[in-house]
């Protein structure tokens, strides 16, 4: 538990993302301990733990929860064990980091977020896009009212993981939940609500365009899950949405996937690109300005992370600046409220579960009615 005023932390995941991200974050933080550490791979997670420092290995989540004296936990691992990690955390009062999509249904992500809101717990759910500096200034510019009363929005994300045939578990439904729809989808879905406001209706439809083995490696057969994503989406205020998001591009970059964004309104419009040439860049023309130009970002969204490559500008907003790791520590110690939370993640599942029943029904979807 918390010595002094450091906050100790347990890590459940073994994964190059908890590696390259969550525990690199965690060991900037002068507030912050990573005391124990949980992997299935033993090997794997003691390695982890030599690395950086961490005393406690443990294979069995739950018994790191009882057992290892934590204030919160981080959790990276396959979303099938979301929910019963969170849980089992929130229920012994710790605070919870849960990646997304953080649950397999609305139902369990809906648990969730109201379990951690009546114990008053801390939640973060690091839909990392959002805290880019390209996704900072065009909140910033939409919010105030640049682009007016937003009339539609059209939003891309494209990259290439999907176009091997193999095995993955990430297109494995009973471990993933979906395919492309929840890892990329999730992302843009979450980017779209907190720019534009509640999306009320969507229709989707999900590709299965790379055909990939019927069984897994142990020979059992599963659902697939799809390889991109295509949603129509209807906002409260009477806007409109197209987001498309595929794992099929031909994208042969050190980066590897390409964002493009387009926001009309009534006063003018905004156009924004991720991508390994252009890094980040935002243009855009009010009514009775001329025509389209840059918006260079400003210098305090970038505060003092690096804009020569995305990499670099990752590395530096998730593992030095004070956002997602480094912001969850802050609120627990601040007492401060850290969005986005479990809640918003509930709210991200019920979009794709709207999502899931529209292709399958082959009809637009009221969220409302999801439950």
């Amino acid at each position: 538990m918390m010595t002094g005023n450091s906050l100790s932390i347990g890590m459940v995941g073994s994964s190059w993302w908890a590696d390259a991200m969550h525990l690199p974050a965690l060991d900037s933080h002068t507030q912050a301990r990573t005391t124990a550490i949980c992997g299935r791979n033993r090997e794997r997670a003691q390695a982890m733990a030599a690395a950086w420092g961490i005393p406690q290995v443990y294979t069995d989540f739950a018994q790191m929860i009882d057992q290892a004296d934590l204030d919160a936990i981080i959790i990276a691992t396959p979303n099938n064990s979301h929910y019963p990690i969170t849980m089992r955390a929130l229920r012994r009062g710790l605070h919870v980091l849960c990646e997304k999509p953080i649950a397999m249904t609305y139902a369990q992500a809906r648990e969730m977020a109201q379990t951690a809101a009546e114990s008053n717990l801390k939640s973060l759910v690091p839909f990392t896009y959002s805290f880019m500096p390209t996704a900072r200034y065009l909140k910033e510019l939409i919010d105030g009212g640049y682009i007016g009363a937003p009339y539609h929005l059209n939003m891309r994300y494209y990259t290439g993981y999907a176009r091997e045939g193999d095995y993955r578990w990430r297109f494995d439904k009973r471990i993933a939940g979906t395919g492309v729809l929840g890892d990329l989808g999730s992302h843009f879905l979450y980017i779209a609500e907190w720019l534009y406001g509640e999306i009320v209706t969507l229709t989707c439809r999900l590709s299965h365009s790379v055909p990939r083995p019927k069984t897994d490696p142990a020979g059992a057969a599963y659902p697939v899950g799809d390889d991109g994503c295509m949603m129509t989406v209807e906002f409260a205020n009477g806007a409109m949405g197209m987001i498309h998001c595929t794992a099929l591009c031909y994208e042969d970059t050190p980066f590897g996937q390409t964002h493009h964004m387009e926001f009309h309104g009534a006063g003018g419009t905004l156009y924004s690109s991720t991508d390994w040439d252009t890094v980040q860049r935002v243009k855009g023309a009010r009514v009775g300005e001329g025509a389209v130009r840059d918006l260079p970002i400003p210098d305090y969204i970038w505060g003092d992370a690096r804009r020569d490559t995305v990499h670099n500008t990752y590395r530096d907003i998730f593992r030095s600046e004070d956002f997602m790791i480094r912001g969850f520590i802050n609120s627990i110690l601040q007492d401060k409220p850290l969005k986005p939370d479990l809640a918003d993640g509930a709210r991200i599942q019920r979009l794709l579960e709207a999502a899931e029943l529209s292709h399958v029904a082959g009809e637009r979807i009221k969220v409302a009615d999801i439950a």
